[in-house]
Parts: C-alpha cells; sequence; structure tokens
C-alpha cells in the first residue's frame, strides 16, 4: 500500500475499495490496457510461485529462500547477504549481483558500475515486486549477454517484510484482484509499518536497511515496491519521486523531470505497459480539481533516501488490474530502471557526488539564505498529468459528510493539476552544528544508526547559541507506531551558555547534514522530538517552569576541542 493520505478523500476510497466496487468487473476494466511482454526463460530455469500457480498465488517465505538458492546453483554472479533478522527470527536476504561479483563495496571504489537497489514486500499483502524482482534476477543472470551488468551491480530484497509475507489469508486486501489464494498483511512481526519507519528506526528491518544497504552499499537509486488503494484508472503502474522539500533540489528535479519521463516513455514504448504518476483525486465529486500524491514526510523510505542525497523511486502497482499484469507490470517498470541506468550510469554518479558537495561546502559555513523549511504545504506542478480514468457516480449518504463513490464503465481522460511540488511556509536558518547536552545514549544511538558523524567534547566550551524554548508540547490522542507523537510550540532565543565535556556535537558539514537536520530541529515534522526521543526532557517532571529544547544551534564556526564518536 502506498504510504496514504488521510482525510475525507482517503476515506472515500477506502469505502469504495473495499465495499461498492465489485474486483471482477474491475479487472476486467483494465483488459484494454497494452500488455506487457512475458518473461523470458529457459526451459530449466527456476519459476515464482506466482508463475507455477498461472498467477493464483505468491511465494512464501520457504518458497524465496529456495528459489534464491536455486538461482545460486545456476550461475556464480549472485551471492546472498543478509539484511537483518526479523522480530520473528526469519533472515531477510540480500541478493548480490555482479560481473564480476563484488565481495566487498569497497572493492566498487574505483569501479565504473553504478550500484542499483530493487526492494519489495515491505508491505506484505502487496507482492507483485516480490514475485517480479526474483523474476528479473532470474532472467538477468540466465540471459548469455548478462544484460545491464557491465553498468551496474544490482542489489534486490525481494522478501523485505518477511514475518508479514506468511500470514496469508484471502481477506488480507479484500479490494484487491488477487491474488486469489491470497497474499500477508502489512505489518511486521512488531505489528510496526515499516514505510513509517524510517525517521525512528525501530524495526530490524529499517536499521538493517540503512546498516547493510544504504550505509554497506551505498546504492545511487533505491525502487520500493508497493501496491495501491486504488483510484480508478486504466494505467497499471504507477510511480512517484522523493518529495521532501528539504533535500537537496536537484536530486528531486533530476527525478522528477528527467530521470522518470525517461522511465515512463521506455516502458510504454518499449514494453507496452501505461503509467502515470502515483495519485489521488482530490475530489471525486469534482475530478477536475487536480490529482495529489501522498507526504512529503521522510518517515517513508523514498522520502528518507532522497534526503540522503540518493535518488529514489516509489512503484505502487494498480490495485485493480488482475495479479498477473501487475507482477508484468512491475517487472517491465524495472526493467525500465536499469534500462535509464544502464545508459546514464555517469551521470548518475555526478549527480549524487555533487549533491554531497553541496551538502558539505552549506554546513561549513552556512549564509542566512541557507535554511531549513517547516510548515510544509503543496502545491500544483507547472505540468498538468493526464489520468484514463472513468465517469464517476456520487451520491450523498443521509448523515454523514461522506457521499457514495461508485465508477461506472464510462471511460474518461482527465487531464489535471498535479499536486506534487511540496515547498516551506516558513523556515528557519540552519546552523554550522547541534550541540547536545544529553547524556542518554538513546539519542546518540539513533543518530549512529542513521550514519550521522558526532563528536563530543573533550573540555567544556562556552559559546553564543540559539536554544528553542517550548510553550506548548501535545502528545497525540491517538497512538500512531506505537508513539503519542509530539506538536510543539515555542520561541527561539540566543543566550551564551557553556557547554560540558562530552556534550554531542553534530556539524551539518556532512553528506548526511541535511537528515542530521531534519532529525534534530525543534520544529521538525519528522524529528526525534516528534518520536518523543526527548520526551524525557522537555516535558516538566519536575517543576513548572518552561523547558527548553536540549539542542542548541551554533551559527559561528568555531574550533572545537572534540573526539569523533563511534
Amino acid at each position: 500500500m502506498r504510504p496514504s493520505r488521510t482525510g475525507h478523500f482517503a476515506l472515500v476510497l477506502f469505502v469504495a475499495a473495499a465495499l461498492l466496487i465489485p474486483a471482477i468487473a474491475a479487472a476486467q476494466a483494465v483488459a484494454t490496457a497494452p500488455s506487457p511482454p512475458q518473461s523470458q526463460t529457459p526451459p530449466a530455469a527456476p519459476k515464482t510461485t506466482a508463475e507455477t500457480t498461472e498467477y493464483a498465488a505468491t511465494s512464501t517465505y520457504a518458497d524465496v529462500l529456495s528459489f534464491i538458492r536455486d538461482l545460486q546453483r545456476l550461475s556464480p554472479l549472485v551471492r546472498v547477504e543478509t539484511i537483518c533478522t526479523s522480530a520473528e527470527g526469519r533472515d531477510v536476504p540480500l541478493l548480490v549481483i555482479g560481473k564480476p561479483l563484488p565481495q566487498d563495496p569497497l572493492a566498487l571504489r574505483y569501479d565504473k558500475r553504478v550500484v542499483v537497489y530493487f526492494q519489495a514486500n515491505i508491505h506484505a499483502g502487496e507482492v507483485e515486486g516480490k514475485e517480479a524482482t526474483l523474476m528479473l534476477a532470474r532472467d538477468i543472470l540466465l540471459d548469455p549477454k548478462l544484460p545491464y551488468l557491465d553498468k551496474i551491480v544490482l542489489l534486490v530484497a525481494p522478501i523485505f517484510n518477511a514475518d508479514g509475507n506468511d500470514k496469508m489469508s484471502p481477506d488480507n486486501r479484500r479490494g484487491q484482484v488477487g491474488p486469489e489464494k491470497g497474499s500477508g498483511v502489512r505489518h511486521n512481526g512488531q505489528n510496526l509499518d515499516l514505510n513509517r519507519d524510517a525517521m525512528k528506526l525501530e524495526s530490524p528491518e529499517m536499521r538493517g536497511l540503512v546498516r547493510n544497504v544504504l550505509l554497506r552499499w551505498d546504492p545511487l537509486v533505491l525502487v520500493d515496491c508497493h501496491t495501491t488503494d486504488g483510484s480508478y484508472h486504466e494505467e497499471p503502474v504507477t510511480y512517484s519521486w522523493p518529495l521532501c522539500p528539504n533535500g537537496d533540489p536537484a536530486i528531486v528535479k533530476y527525478v522528477r523531470e528527467k530521470m522518470l519521463p525517461a522511465v515512463d516513455a521506455t516502458l510504454e514504448k518499449k514494453y507496452g505497459t501505461l503509467s502515470i504518476p502515483y495519485g489521488d483525486p482530490r475530489d471525486f465529486q469534482d475530478m477536475e480539481k487536480g490529482w495529489q500524491t501522498f507526504g512529503h514526510q521522510p518517515r517513508f523510505v523514498t522520502n528518507y533516501v532522497g534526503l540522503r542525497n540518493r535518488l529514489s523511486i516509489l512503484d505502487e502497482n494498480y490495485n485493480y488490474a488482475d495479479f498477473k499484469t501487475r507482477v508484468l507490470g512491475n517487472y517491465s517498470l524495472l526493467k525500465s530502471i536499469l534500462d535509464y541506468c544502464e545508459a546514464n550510469a555517469p551521470e548518475l554518479s555526478r549527480l549524487v557526488a555533487d549533491a554531497d558537495a553541496r551538502t558539505v561546502l552549506r554546513g561549513l559555513a552556512p549564509k542566512e539564505t541557507d535554511t531549513f523549511g517547516l510548515d510544509i504545504d503543496v502545491q500544483a506542478l507547472p505540468e498538468k498529468v493526464s489520468v484514463r480514468g472513468y465517469e464517476m457516480e456520487v451520491t450523498p449518504r443521509e448523515g454523514s459528510p461522506y457521499p457514495q463513490v461508485k465508477r461506472t464503465d464510462r471511460k474518461k481522460t482527465y487531464v489535471m493539476p498535479y499536486f506534487a511540488d511540496f515547498f516551506p511556509k516558513r523556515t528557519v536558518r540552519l546552523p554550522c552544528a547541534y550541540l547536545i547536552p544529553v547524556f542518554d545514549t538513546g539519542v546518540l544511538d539513533k543518530l549512529r544508526q542513521h550514519g550521522i558523524a558526532v563528536e563530543r567534547l573533550t573540555e567544556p566550551v562556552t559559546l553564543e547559541t540559539e536554544s528553542f524554548r517550548i510553550k506548548e508540547i501535545k502528545g497525540a490522542e491517538r497512538l500512531y507506531q506505537g508513539h503519542r507523537t509530539n506538536t510543539v510550540k515555542g520561541e527561539y532565543a540566543v543566550e551564551k551558555r557553556e557547554f560540558p565535556k562530552g556534550t554531542l556535537v553534530v556539524r551539518t558539514a556532512q553528506a548526511l547534514g541535511r537528515l542530521a537536520a531534519y532529525l534534530l530541529e525543534p520544529e521538525s515534522d519528522d524529528g526525534l522530538l516528534v518520536w518523543n526521543f526527548f520526551d524525557r526532557d522537555i516535558v516538566s517532571q519536575w517543576g513548572r517552569g518552561a523547558q527548553t529544547y536540549p539542542v542548541y544551534k551554533l551559527y559561528t564556526p568555531r574550533s572545537l576541542a572534540a573526539a569523533g564518536v563511534d
């Protein structure tokens, strides 16, 4: 399931999907879309569960491991690493595919190949990517030409949510068309949504992704495979780019305006598959009001990767297409992305290297114009989006603000403004460093899990810094991912204070400086304060005085006696 928007139209969409639209009729409605090409494999090649059951079933965890073992027996160009061990004790496999096969990421330091990472099954009811990535890995390895491997080292995580995968039932995702024998569940073994865990890193899966994929292999491109909740249209594939406006703007612009339009064109012309940017109608009663994507927060994996100065693509396969069409559409999208990466490998390498360099230089001596965005809003892009949809029948419900929405069989192409350009309505200055005089290791451990460089003062120092004095803090009434997330109001003040030996220092002059700011800014909408990591330090327990957020901003570069923390 894609990172869903909350509110009126998300609820309307859910009701229509679950209760009002017959799945069979919806599946028939997409039958006129161009059919993607079939996977071409040798007769003796291993087949996925989807293939052997004529797309009536999807692979179990044991099926995936068996398929991987068959690939290893057939080709010396694939190795299996472990991303993590899940909460329920399952090893989450990572396939490393290359020609030659790199034994260690350091071997790629002077290699011209780029690393591309395909991730599937983060929501284990959304299983197309699991089947498609296994099929694609097989077809690449068993093709005598070994396509793509001259320019690309390919990483594949086909079953990222291993615990959720085997909790299969036909009752899961009932509005979805197949597989008829059922699929898994959204959450992992901890009842967490892994696609909301990229900032707090509380699951072994997400910690393993950061440690054993992003930090170890540093892929230039990540693709995360999902299934939509089902707005009604003919296109079987939808996609998005990193949406966070606090990321490097050149990365966002490149994926949005150059890479994905090219991938879209290849997908249709070469692979016979229609696609559109991901979204839902803003108003089912007036479709012309616009098409809108999901949220900007970096808790979502693709936004998080963009905040790390890397390219990312969200793949959302169309809920109402039949299972085979979804798998083959996913397969073709991945091939289109590999086509682009193979043809543009040097450009991709320069793009991310330049983004890292800009981030470091910005942090060395930030100007007043170097800012962090707050109060994020969305506006329409200059170009409209064309969606091959259907006319809708909307009937008011007595006593309910939510109307009944029903899709008709009358096709209609909607040309709409596309609301996918996020921007800050308010900004604050970016510092050259954050100082944290808190000795609880939880905050330090979280920063290090992300790979952020942290130092400790080796002697006390008096500095003029900016503090944030909290006037109001509220925890959410409803639990969300195991947290009562905080919202905060306050005011900034400049003060001179002494920072003791052992104070943590986080400089923004590092490649992950943008991520560090998102985690540590007091008014960040997805930082450590939001996720309760500073609650003991900012919630009044021993008095009634105003609390000060224990992260201070240093604007003037200073030489500090400090040592790195491992």
